[in-house]
């Protein structure tokens, strides 16, 4: 199920033979499995023989990113192949999910609170990173619209014009909202640290019921952000808002930039998955132009 080089590899870092692989389901990109350990252990193995130069330490890295903050779990990462390395590979702890405690989602959202709250030296990062296959520019910012505009909106513009899914009509709509966003994007914030890709798919339930963030693509940034995320897909109860917004209040106007902030990951669904989301897009982008 693993190659013997990339095998090899996993038993020299890790100092142990590898006894048994099996499958791990999820995800639609990499290849997933549970390791066992002549130690005993358990460990999770990430590889992708086509995985983009670098996407594995850059993984590594925003991991690291959200575990400086001691906010919520978030597994150890105990090796990973560097950007020359083939097949490129990410070993993380094992952690066996079981059902979700009582206060899972008011831990998640205090949780989710204090990981803002730490915040972000700018809006941006030191490096480029990905969401899903996609590379995400991270080119440091002091300002947020320009950020939001220069390193998330215009690149996947770009990138679905290039590829035919994006009009020249709505290429003009985005102008449109470009020239407002100064205005639109709420009142001047502190960046947040960010998770960055924060649907259901990336929360996982630990071993003792409690939240655990994975695959970050992360980044300094509005920390609404994450919570438009959050509300595009699903998957998280009111009590995850509410427990928030308890612990760090939101500004004034923010019901009214979930679309706003929702555009980004409309925008990479649209480049990952083709134009079926294009009318997600065009009515998130009618409520500002």
């Amino acid at each position: 199920m693993i190659g013997s080089a990339l095998r090899a590899r996993i038993e020299a870092v890790l100092g142990h033979a590898v006894l048994s692989v099996a499958r791990v389901s999820g995800g639609d990109i990499n290849d997933a499995f549970e390791l066992g350990l002549a130690d005993r252990r358990s460990v999770f193995l990430k590889t992708n023989a086509r995985a983009p130069r670098g996407m594995f330490v850059a993984e590594a890295e925003g991991l690291a990113f959200l575990r400086e903050a001691g906010a919520l779990r978030i597994p150890e990462t105990l090796a990973y192949a560097t950007a020359a390395e083939e097949p490129g590979f990410l070993l993380l702890e094992f952690l066996r999910s079981t059902r979700p405690r009582p206060s899972f989602d008011e831990e998640l959202g205090r949780g989710l609170a204090a990981l803002h709250r730490f915040g972000a030296p700018s809006f941006g990062f030191h490096s480029a990173n990905f969401i899903a296959r996609l590379v995400q520019e991270n080119r440091e910012h002091s300002n947020w619209a320009e950020f939001y505009r220069e390193q998330r909106l215009t690149p996947q513009l770009r990138a679905a014009h290039a590829a035919g899914r994006a009009s020249l009509a709505l290429c003009r709509k985005f102008d449109r909202l470009f020239a407002a966003l100064p205005e639109l994007v709420g009142e001047p914030e502190a960046p947040a640290r960010l998770h960055g890709d924060l649907w259901g798919g990336n929360l996982h339930v630990d071993e003792r019921g409690a939240p655990c963030l994975i695959d970050p693509a992360v980044y300094g940034g509005h920390r609404e952000m994450d919570l438009a995320m959050m509300r595009l897909f699903g998957g998280f109860s009111q009590r995850v808002f509410s427990a928030y917004a308890e612990a760090f209040p939101l500004t004034s106007g923010h019901a009214e930039r979930v679309s706003l902030y929702q555009l980004y990951p409309l925008l990479v669904h649209v480049n990952l998955f083709g134009s079926g989301y294009l009318g997600s897009v065009e009515q998130a982008l009618s409520a500002y132009v």
